[in-house]
C-alpha cells in the first residue's frame, strides 16, 4: 500500500511541476510516506525526520504523510517543530495545497472516505508491476492491530473505478497486477442497480486484457476467502498459484484474545480447499509471538502449525503494543527476552520450510518476471509465480519482461537460474 501511495503522491507533485530527487540537500519539498503497525516502524519515522531536518536546506518543507501522521496528529509538531505538514493516509492528495501556501502549517488525518482516489492523476507511465488498492480500513478490529484507528473502517472502492485504474495501468505499461487492501478479499461493492462486485469479479475483470500476465492480492483475511474466489485459482492461469493468508497464531485462545475469530480446523480446510482447486498452490503466513499471556503451550502450537502447513515464506515479528489497541492494556505482558527466544525457535523453523521449498525448485521452469539489474549491474532479478528472487547472470542479448527461466541452485533466501532461449 506504501508502495502505491507513494507512486501517486510522486504523479501528482509532478503534475504541479516538480521533479523527484533522492538527495535531501537539494529537496524543497521532503515528504515521509509512514507506517504505523509496529512500534519498530513509528520509531524509525521520529528518527529519520531528526537527521532530515539537520541536513535540508533552510527553505526546504518537510512532513509526513500516512499511518503515523493519523497516529500523532498534532503531537507530530511538538516532537518536530520543523514540520510543515502532517496527512492522515486518506489525505495525502492535500499535498498541493503546501505548496502554494507554504507558510502555513497544514494538519488533515480526515479518515472520511476515498475522496484521494477521485482527486489524484491517473499515473501516464505504470510500473511493470501495478499496485491497485481496492479498498481501505478493516473491520475485523483484531485487538493488536492499529490499522481501524490509522486507516479506518473498511471501504470499498467503486467496481467500475478499480476496472478503470486496472486498465489504465495495462495501457501504460503494466504486465502484473497486485489488488491491495487491509482487508483484500473482504472487498465488497454493491452498484446503483443492486449488483454485489467482490475480489473474484475484480480479478476476471484484470484477466481479460491481453497485456496483462499475472494477478495477485495481498492481505489476505482466512475467514473472507470464500469459495468463489478459491475457484479463481482453478479456473483462472494468471492469477498466481501463491497466497498470503496471515495466522498470526497456532494456538486457539491467542486467537481469541486477539479477536480472531478464524478456527484452526477451518484454517486448515481452506488450505485444503486451495490445494484441490489448484495443486501447485504454495501458502505464505504473518505470525505474532509474545502476545500478552502466551504460554509456552500456546507457542507450541504456533510451531505445530507452522511444521504442518509448511509456508514457503513467511513474515513473524514480536507483539509490540500500540496506542489504541485493546492488547496494549491486557495484563501479563510478555518479556522481550522470552519474545525474543520465541522469534528465533519460530525464525529458524520457517527458513528450514523457506530453505526445503527453495531446493525443491531445482531444475524446474517457471515463467518469471524481470524486476532488472541487481546492485552490480551482472545480474538480473527475477521473480518467480511464487515471488522467489532468481538471479540470473545478465545475457548479452535483450530480454523480454517474461521469460522462462530454468532453476539451477537455491538456497534459504533465493534462486538461481538460467534464462531458456
Amino acid at each position: 500500500m506504501n508502495v502505491y501511495d507513494g507512486q501517486r503522491i510522486s504523479a501528482m507533485l509532478e503534475k504541479h511541476g516538480m521533479t523527484q530527487t533522492e538527495d535531501v540537500k537539494d529537496a524543497d519539498l521532503i515528504i515521509l510516506n509512514t507506517c504505523a503497525v509496529r512500534a519498530k516502524a513509528t520509531d524509525k519515522v521520529y528518527s529519520a525526520l531528526g537527521r532530515i531536518r539537520r541536513a535540508k536546506k533552510e527553505s526546504a518543507l518537510l512532513g509526513i504523510v500516512g499511518c503515523v501522521a493519523r497516529e500523532s496528529g498534532g503531537d507530530a509538531f511538538k516532537r518536530i517543530p520543523e514540520l510543515n505538514f502532517v496527512l492522515g493516509p486518506q489525505s495525502y492528495h492535500k499535498l498541493p495545497e503546501i505548496i502554494k501556501n507554504p507558510d502555513t502549517k497544514l494538519l488533515n488525518i480526515d479518515m472520511s472516505g476515498l475522496e484521494k482516489f477521485d482527486e489524484l492523476p491517473q499515473i501516464t507511465k505504470s510500473p511493470t508491476v501495478a499496485y491497485i488498492p481496492i479498498q481501505e480500513g478493516c473491520n475485523h478490529c483484531c485487538t493488536y492491530c492499529i490499522v481501524p484507528y490509522t486507516r479506518g473502517r473498511e471501504l470499498s472502492r467503486p467496481f467500475d473505478d478499480v476496472v478503470r485504474d486496472t486498465i489504465n495501468a495495462a495501457k501504460t505499461g503494466a504486465i502484473e497486477i497486485c489488488f491491495l487492501g487491509q482487508n483484500v478479499n473482504g472487498y465488497k461493492y454493491t452498484d446503483k442497480n443492486g449488483k454485489l462486485y467482490r475480489l473474484s469479479d475484480l480479478i476476471k475483470s484484470a484477466a481479460e486484457l491481453p497485456e496483462i500476465h499475472r494477478i495477485r492480492f495481498t492481505s489476505s483475511y482466512p475467514t473472507e476467502m470464500t469459495d468463489d474466489l478459491i475457484e479463481m485459482f482453478k479456473q483462472e492461469p494468471k492469477l498466481l498459484p501463491f497466497l498470503n493468508m496471515p495466522i498470526q497464531s497456532g494456538s486457539p485462545r491467542i486467537l481469541k484474545k486477539m479477536n480472531r475469530p478464524n478456527d484452526i480446523g477451518a484454517y486448515k480446510d481452506i488450505v485444503q480447499k486451495l490445494k484441490l482447486a489448484r495443486p501447485d498452490i504454495q501458502i505464505s503466513s504473518d505470525f505474532i509471538v509474545g502476545f500478552p499471556d502466551e504460554t509456552d503451550e500456546d507457542f507450541a502450537e504456533t510451531l505445530r502449525i507452522a511444521r504442518e502447513i509448511k509456508y514457503i515464506n513467511s513474515y513473524s515479528f514480536k507483539y509490540s503494543p500500540r496506542p489504541h489497541t485493546a492488547a496494549a492494556l491486557m495484563s501479563n505482558q510478555i518479556s522481550e527476552q522470552i519474545k525474543s527466544v520465541r522469534l528465533q525457535q519460530l525464525d529458524s523453523l520457517l527458513n528450514e520450510n523457506q530453505r526445503e521449498f527453495n531446493i525443491s525448485c531445482i531444475d524446474r521452469e517457471m515463467i518469471c518476471l524481470c524486476e532488472g539489474p541487481d546492485k552490480t549491474g551482472r545480474n538480473l532479478i527475477f521473480r518467480t509465480p511464487y515471488m522467489q528472487q532468481c538471479i540470473v547472470e545478465k545475457p548479452n542479448t535483450e530480454i523480454q519482461p517474461l521469460q522462462k527461466i530454468k532453476i539451477t541452485d537455491a538456497n534459504k533466501a533465493s534462486l538461481r537460474g538460467e534464462i531458456i532461449k
